[in-house]
């Protein structure tokens, strides 16, 4: 199972997923079109699935294996392309950008709980970082 179902499992109601875009602009052709196009998903409620391929993928992402992935999982083309060249999927993407570069995130994945970046992202370390998180306050436990 995936580490991050492991704490969505482990800890329901008491943690919060965030996902910020990080495209790797100038090391990877593709990663700033695979970025928009995710955020362009989220707007059909497919981010996961489109995230997860594109993760899968990331050494072969071209425009043809981008749109294969899109066609796979059933997204609506039409809308994608529109929504993709959007300003609020283009703003979306760069006020991410923007905010990663602000607290110093240089690779993906970079995990942070509740602001304080995790090295290790093992179940076992987040599990961890969330409890100390959850002693801290524990009104939300």
């Amino acid at each position: 199972m995936p580490v991050l179902e492991q704490v969505l499992e482990t800890f329901p109601d008491k943690v919060k997923v965030m996902f910020k875009n990080y495209p790797l602009l100038k090391t990877h052709k593709f990663a700033g079109k695979a970025a928009l196009t995710a955020y362009a998903a989220h707007l059909q409620g497919k981010f996961w699935s489109v995230h997860d391929e594109f993760f899968k993928f990331h050494d072969q992402l071209s425009d043809e294996k981008i749109q294969e992935i899109v066609r796979a999982l059933g997204l609506n083309e039409e809308q994608l392309e529109k929504d993709r060249n959007s300003p609020r999927v283009v703003d979306q993407v760069q006020k991410d950008l923007d905010e990663a570069y602000r607290i110093g995130v240089n690779s993906v994945p970079t995990v942070f709980v509740n602001g304080k970046r995790l090295r290790d992202r093992g179940f076992e370390s987040f599990a961890a970082a969330i409890e100390k998180e959850l002693k801290k306050n524990p009104a939300k436990k």
